[in-house]
């Protein structure tokens, strides 16, 4: 059954959008933003009391809540799915995520969203993570349709100084297309994805559809030696009981950060008066990671299991168009 409403979700979307795209005389231009390991009860929609979530509560309340929203257990899966719409199993993409020094992605054969969509006329940029293949150029994301990238090609990073560590190595990824993006040191990297998601809105020309791709490094947790990078000011001001879980709902980082990039996404293309004609989906990739697993502390009460787990933690997500 999971199975069954997992591909329904994901297939009935790209199919939908495409159709709309290609029968309307002015197609809308489309924003799906993805974060990653966010809980089914990190959300004020599902009745969090404990995390601000003001901008994507505003966005499910004015649209549509997905209460049978249904994904993968894990992270590459997901991906794999919204860009092919394909069950991962029919692209080999189904046995778990993608590492640092694997020589495997998602098959060169397969035609992905963004390319169908350039066909229908649609300008198509990714800001954020990729995890989908990047042993040679060819799986990376501009050689699969995408216009731009700015971004990281594994499965996560740390928020300043954009290093992976998946043992036994340990390097920088954070690249402008295909190039190193060393200037973006230091620098948080929700507002990074945020700031150029909302340069590209201002830079577009409004005329043509676009397809923005924002997949934000949140809310996964980061490398061992900074998990949670949230600073401790901020976190003593959360009246939550349990350090991880105050840390993980820090306004400055994490959670809140990414709900205020809803924010300001929505903001500029409201100004660009692009918002009336503007299809925009949140999602996540998978369940979230309770504490004690991946160094994290999402929340996906009152469902049983966790991200990568056999139960519905896993599967049933917060999303919302």
């Amino acid at each position: 059954m999971y199975r069954r409403m997992f591909a329904l979700c994901y297939l009935l979307a790209v199919r939908n959008w495409i159709v709309a795209a290609a029968a309307e005389t002015t197609p809308p231009h489309i924003i799906f933003i993805v974060a990653d390991d966010l809980g089914w009860n990190d959300v004020g929609f599902h009745g969090s009391g404990q995390i601000p979530t003001p901008n994507i509560d505003a966005l499910a309340y004015s649209g549509l809540i997905l209460n049978r929203y249904y994904v993968s257990p894990i992270c590459t899966p997901s991906r794999s799915a919204l860009m092919t719409g394909k069950y991962p199993i029919h692209t080999g993409m189904q046995r778990g995520v993608l590492k640092g020094a694997e020589p495997r992605g998602l098959p060169l054969k397969e035609k992905l969203l963004p390319e169908y969509l350039r066909e229908l006329g649609y300008r198509t940029h990714i800001v954020g993570k990729w995890h989908l293949g990047f042993y040679t150029k060819e799986y990376t994301p501009t050689y699969r349709g995408f216009e731009s990238h700015l971004g990281y090609w594994t499965g996560h990073q740390d928020y300043y100084d954009h290093t992976a560590v998946e043992e036994p190595y340990w390097g920088m990824d954070m690249r402008r297309n295909m190039e190193p993006a060393w200037d973006l040191h230091g620098q948080y990297s929700t507002d990074v994805f945020t700031k150029e998601a909302v340069k590209l809105i201002k830079s577009h020309n409004a005329s043509q559809p676009m397809f923005l791709y924002l997949a934000h490094a949140a809310v996964h947790s980061a490398n061992p030696y900074n998990p949670l990078p949230v600073s401790d000011e901020i976190v003593d001001k959360i009246k939550i009981p349990e350090y991880k879980r105050r840390r993980f709902a820090g306004r400055a980082g994490m959670t809140s950060a990414m709900d205020a990039s809803v924010g300001s996404v929505i903001e500029a293309l409201d100004k660009r008066n692009m918002l009336r004609d503007c299809l925009i989906v949140f999602s996540t990739d998978n369940g979230g990671p309770a504490e004690g697993f991946n160094l994290n502390a999402a929340s996906n009460w009152p469902l049983r299991g966790v991200k990568d787990t056999l139960f519905e933690g896993k599967y049933r997500m917060s999303a919302a168009r």
